[in-house]
């Protein structure tokens, strides 16, 4: 039985699609450019807007804002368009992608900016190359505005939280345990659940957390509900009420 996809309040999401049993998804560059052409017209007919974006050989990053919920309906013929594509021009069968995409909700600026750090550092996290360097994401919109970079990035929201492009670079740049977690398509289990809290919460003490003003205190909850914890683990590890998690 699917789990429902948690709906963002903020609009935001981190996207990943991955081929089928990790069988790469693009042979060449042609079919790179092919999936960005039919991501640019799907998206926009949708009216999501793209944040940031990277096409590794086997799965495909995006981190998307979604105003008018059609995030399902575009991914749908986004894959269903490439999957297409590419069968015809491999001459291959089957299905290409996992059975469903995989998404998390971004709801807050901090959160924003590590998953837009995270997306564009994936080449080097895989032993590739370092960002800069990485042809196939959008880094090259953000650090040099007014260059091509194959899909239409909306840079502006990231470019002004964080002071420009100079401040972009520098941000992307920096190394060190990161209180991120992609979209992975599983609920944490109960240790994992702690670390990730914990990476998250950064110099709070997991007690501490119910005592914080609202304001604070419901932001903190809203960053472990995004990081992937559920009402209940949230609730277990911070001694918050579930009702009053569920509401922030």
């Amino acid at each position: 039985m699917r789990v429902p996809r948690r709906v963002s309040c903020s609009g935001y999401y981190h996207v990943v699609v991955k081929g089928d049993g990790r069988q790469a998804i693009f042979e060449d560059d042609a079919d790179r450019r092919t999936f960005l052409r039919l991501a640019e017209r799907c998206f926009a007919e949708a009216g999501i807007s793209v944040i940031a974006w990277c096409l590794m050989e086997n799965y495909v990053h995006l981190v998307l804002r979604d105003d008018a919920d059609g995030l399902s309906a575009a991914m749908h013929r986004l894959e269903t368009a490439y999957a297409r594509h590419y069968n015809d021009r491999s001459g291959r069968v089957g299905h290409l992608f996992r059975e469903r995409f995989m998404s998390s909700p971004i709801e807050s600026d901090a959160y924003l900016l590590e998953a837009v750090r995270y997306v564009h550092n994936n080449p080097e996290k895989a032993g590739v190359c370092r960002a800069e360097e990485y042809p196939w994401s959008s880094y090259r919109a953000y650090a040099t505005p007014g260059s091509a970079c194959g899909l239409t990035v909306d840079t502006s929201v990231v470019l002004e939280m964080l002071g420009g492009e100079k401040n972009f670079v520098e941000f992307a740049a920096e190394r060190g345990p990161r209180a991120y977690r992609p979209p992975s398509g599983k609920r944490l289990d109960e240790s994992e659940a702690r670390d990730v809290a914990e990476q998250v919460l950064g110099g709070t003490a997991l007690a501490e957390v119910k005592a914080l003003p609202v304001g604070r205190r419901n932001q903190l909850l809203r960053d472990l509900r995004a990081a992937g914890l559920s009402v209940r683990q949230v609730e277990r590890l911070t001694g918050v009420g579930r009702n009053i998690v569920a509401r922030a």
